[in-house]
């Protein structure tokens, strides 16, 4: 039996289709956000002959947050690998994880290589490293594999304030991984490749570099830099202003995050994230 869980995040899937579909080799645990509240468990016969158990919530609710915390509490195996609908994984991708983790006991989660569509590339592990406050923000949660009882014993959890499907735009990921960094949890990379996504679909947040762009990311820089939120919204826009400053100028782009930040300290008072 394999030790390792992944936890799939999906919208309106068929969850009966989507092991074979992601070339599932472990057990999983799938929440489908649809129209629908039930919960249930298949067994399913991987490509290998290996029998897994899936146990799929359908819940009717929005926010890829809601998702993978719900799956998060479900996890029972010695390792968690979190994963979205669209990632496809390479055969006997569990044992690879497996080797690594015992490789590396000094390492309470591990980012893998999971390959992105063309133009939506975040990073690309070529060494065995550190991942630290300089380089956690390079990382989609589809990379993360983890220690369950770590994990579970550091309380950390995802914002639903941020994501597909919730109040602001992306950025969950990196906030875990923050609240992960400052937890103390041991975080590595590692040149082991694992998967990729398949063909891109629209995505659930992202509508150009428009009013709700930096405005949702002045919020956000709120919970990752605190005091220091306002220096990095004006490096942000400074580094990117030839990308992302078209159609506005920095300055506008600037008072907009600024304006997010006022908004992230709205939501720490009143307990929302």
């Amino acid at each position: 039996m394999s030790r390792i869980e992944l936890l799939v995040a999906a919208v309106r899937q068929d969850t009966k289709a989507l092991p074979s579909k992601m070339n599932i080799q472990s057990d999983a645990v799938i929440v489908n956000q649809c129209d629908e509240d039930q919960t249930f468990e298949n067994d399913y016969t991987d490509r290998t002959g290996r029998v897994c158990r899936i146990k799929c919530l359908h819940r009717n609710e929005r926010g890829v947050g809601l998702s993978r915390n719900l799956a998060l509490e479900n996890a029972d195996r010695e390792l968690l690998q979190f994963a979205d609908e669209d990632i496809v994984y390479n055969d006997g991708y569990t044992e690879l994880v497996e080797k690594e983790f015992d490789a590396h006991p000094e390492a309470d989660m591990l980012m893998f290589n999971v390959k992105a569509q063309e133009g939506r590339e975040t990073y690309h592990n070529t060494d065995f490293a550190r991942v630290t406050w300089k380089n956690y923000g390079r990382y989609p949660a589809y990379a993360i594999v983890a220690r369950t009882a770590v994990l579970k014993n550091a309380g950390v959890k995802f914002s639903v304030l941020f994501g597909g499907g919730a109040k602001y735009s992306n950025g969950e990921d990196s906030l875990f991984l923050h609240d992960c960094l400052k937890s103390g949890i041991r975080i590595y990379r590692t040149d082991v490749s694992i998967g990729h996504e398949v063909a891109e679909r629209p995505s659930t947040w992202f509508d150009g570099y428009n009013d709700k762009f930096f405005f949702d990311r002045g919020v956000l820089y709120h919970f990752l830099y605190g005091s220091l939120a306002a220096a990095m919204s004006l490096r942000f826009v400074l580094v990117k202003r030839k990308e992302m400053c078209r159609e506005k100028s920095v300055l506008q782009c600037y008072r907009l995050m600024k304006k997010g930040i006022r908004q992230g300290k709205l939501e720490e008072r009143e307990g929302n994230f």
